[in-house]
């Protein structure tokens, strides 16, 4: 397993599909998560670090798993079977629940936990970036600079 940084989240022109980018850590490979619109949201709004007006539902997962004592470690992408992933959420009191990665990562960033991807996972969906297209990254880190989570609809 490698361990994972988000990027961020965009939607994807000119489908409006948004996308986490995902980047190995000590490596230079890349891997985009088509993802849900909601889930989008949620995961802007945990980098942005801006508390929403309510509680959303990965809000209310970290709260209960802090009632209970009980923290979220890892979550590792394992596995992707006809263009969708897999992710497991790995827990201090040894359970593991499979889990979509777009809440896995919302979650994650809510509660500090390292994100893993298997390297069949980046294999098969990675990519890498370029030297010539290093200013792609540039361009979406500034418009990740600039999003806010109202650009990817209601949230709640």
């Amino acid at each position: 397993m490698l361990q994972m940084e988000v990027v961020g989240v965009r939607v994807e022109m000119p489908t409006n599909q948004p996308i986490v980018l995902l980047k190995e850590r000590d490596g230079d490979r890349y891997l985009p998560i088509w993802i849900g619109m909601t889930e989008a949201t949620a995961i802007a709004l945990a980098q942005a670090e801006e508390p929403p007006p309510r509680p959303l539902t990965h809000d209310l997962f970290r709260d209960v798993l802090n009632a209970l004592g009980v923290q979220l470690q890892t979550v590792n992408i394992v596995a992707i079977r006809d263009g969708i992933f897999f992710a497991d959420l790995v827990f201090s009191n040894g359970v593991e629940v499979s889990a979509r990665p777009s809440d896995s990562i919302a979650l994650a960033l809510r509660t500090g936990a390292k994100i893993y991807a298997a390297e069949e996972v980046i294999q098969e969906a990675g990519v890498t970036m370029p030297s010539d297209q290093e200013d792609e990254v540039a361009k979406f880190r500034e418009f990740l600079d600039k999003v806010t989570p109202e650009d990817f609809g209601r949230a709640g």
